[in-house]
């Protein structure tokens, strides 16, 4: 549509700064399950005009309201009571979260219209087979896998307004810091469901450092001193958490991980229903978010395809949620930008090539670090690649099926296979802390499960029959792609598997199945 690609030619900092400016007009309330929506937002009208609001279900239906000023928030703060303390005493923090009741529920019997609640998390992967199934192209099923599983309009303002609940907290002491989402939440790449990831910025504060410089004095804030910067951090996210946890409604599970290399406080939100991560400022990890971000809007098939290849690596227990050897999400979205690159012609430009359309305001030095890029999606010209995503999902198999891992390693500044500069079994450069591996915690068996399952399914997509699959009303490509493989493949292959324990094994006697059907496939299509 049309309004979708006038919102997809903003900056990363203008959409980031809009996002914010309307969680800040923005309050949750909790509604009775027999609402009447039109005396809800009536009500709400005597205070200020109500710009959106949508309703959605986390224990029970709650609404998000969505004011055109923020002093309507102060004049309905002001008429809202406080919660009789009959069993239970009250901190009697005000926040922008409210209980809507009706006095006497029972006259208001008057047939209502249902509610519109936005769904806010995606559907199982059973049913998604079966929508699959009726699309007409492998093309056509990626796109359907993306609307499924993206974050929606309503979700993202939900994450948003989670971010500025939490600054609510944090001014009480640093009045000027701000709570933004980083990752997943915002890099475009994000899905439903996902955690929210935020972290606390005390860079505006920066900005009144250079207001005193000129003149013939100086005079500074007196600011307790400490000495080191993490143990700052680990101070201030343990006073946060510890105000959270005492005073927040409906922050619960809080958990202070001060020792980790990045000490964050996690907590469940349970008002807008996410698990939320709160750290201090990381810029680099701003970078990375807003790199992503340029990427997902530079062309609807990178989108699509991460969506893909992420879902596919989770239904064969690639990727998993708990920490550990498995290849992470964010590995894997850097692989498909890294194939995206090296499609001819590429679909993507290579870091360096953004780096050099960077101007003025894009220079970004972070630690020693390097971390330009052009932030204005104008100056970035269009691919002239027209591959179809059947095309791309094959290719993305078959590359990575036949990679030569022992000695490559995966570059995106360069956009080229470059050495391997140390012996981990899977090595992607982190694209601004050139020292560090992002896949450092994938081990030898995970990675060979990874590569025997690129080759199977890209043998898979090689030797289907779609139109007899479809007669057969048997699941086809991406369908076909999102069961398990041991489960409607020859048997002779469960046979293979039977008795065996180790992983490894397992992987080497796939790839060998896999090798030897690939090199048959070769010899018929020759």
């Amino acid at each position: 549509t049309d309004a979708e690609v006038s919102t997809r030619k903003k900056t990363f900092a203008e959409v980031q700064t809009e996002r914010l400016d309307q969680a800040e007009r923005t309050v949750l309330i909790k509604c009775p399950s027999k609402l009447n929506e039109k005396k809800l937002l009536q009500y709400l009208a005597s205070h200020g005009n109500v710009k959106s609001h949508f309703f959605f279900e986390n224990r029970g239906i709650s609404a998000l309201i969505e004011f055109s000023e923020k002093s309507s928030i102060a004049s309905l703060q002001d008429a809202v009571g406080i919660p009789s303390a009959s069993e239970h005493h009250v901190v009697p923090f005000k926040s922008r979260l409210f209980t809507f009741t009706l006095k006497n529920p029972v006259s208001q019997h008057v047939e209502e219209t249902p509610l519109h609640l936005s769904p806010q998390c995606h559907i199982p992967v059973k049913d998604l087979i079966e929508k699959l199934c009726l699309a007409d192209s492998i093309s056509s099923q990626m796109y359907v896998l993306l609307d499924e599983y993206q974050l929606t309009e309503e979700n993202i303002r939900l994450r948003f307004l989670a971010c500025s609940l939490v600054q609510d907290f944090a001014h009480a002491y640093f009045p000027d810091s701000t709570v933004k989402p980083f990752g997943s939440s915002v890099n475009t790449f994000g899905k439903l469901g996902s955690d929210v990831d935020m972290f606390l910025d005390f860079r505006d504060t920066g900005k009144h450092a250079t207001k005193m410089k000129k003149g013939p004095f100086e005079m500074e804030y007196q600011m307790k001193r400490l000495p080191s910067e993490r143990l700052a951090t680990q101070r201030i996210l343990s006073v946060i958490g510890d105000c959270l946890d005492n005073f927040g409604p409906g922050c619960a599970n809080v958990q202070k991980i001060l020792n980790a290399r990045c000490p964050l406080v996690k907590f469940s939100h349970q008002p807008t229903g996410f698990q939320c991560d709160l750290s201090v400022s990381n810029s680099i990890a701003i970078r990375s978010s807003e790199l992503l971000y340029i990427y997902g809007c530079l062309d609807s098939r990178v989108r699509a395809l991460v969506f893909t290849i992420r879902c596919w690596a989770r239904v064969h227990g690639l990727t998993n949620s708990a920490p550990g050897t498995w290849i992470t999400n964010f590995s894997l979205t850097m692989m498909v930008m890294f194939f995206l690159q090296r499609r001819s012609p590429p679909i993507i430009p290579t870091l360096d090539q953004l780096k050099e359309l960077a101007g003025e305001k894009d220079k970004h030095i972070i630690g020693g670090y390097d971390c330009s890029f052009v932030s204005d999606l104008r100056k970035i010209k269009p691919t002239k690649n027209t591959e179809t995503l059947d095309v791309l999902l094959g290719a993305f198999f078959e590359y990575f099926g036949n990679f030569d891992f022992r000695k490559n390693s995966i570059n995106l500044r360069k956009g080229k296979e470059v050495n391997k500069p140390e012996s981990s079994p899977l090595y992607i450069w982190n694209p601004f802390e050139q020292d560090l591996n992002i896949s450092k915690n994938v081990n030898q068996p995970q990675l060979e499960k990874f590569i025997a399952m690129a080759r199977e399914s890209a043998w898979i997509l090689q030797k289907e029959d779609k139109t007899q699959q479809m007669i057969n009303k048997e699941p086809w490509g991406l369908a076909a792609l999102l069961i398990p493989f041991g489960k409607n493949n020859s048997s002779k292959m469960k046979n293979r598997m039977k008795g065996i324990g180790s992983e490894t094994i397992r992987s080497l006697l796939d790839s060998l199945k896999l090798n030897n059907a690939s090199s048959q496939q070769k010899a018929v299509g020759k």
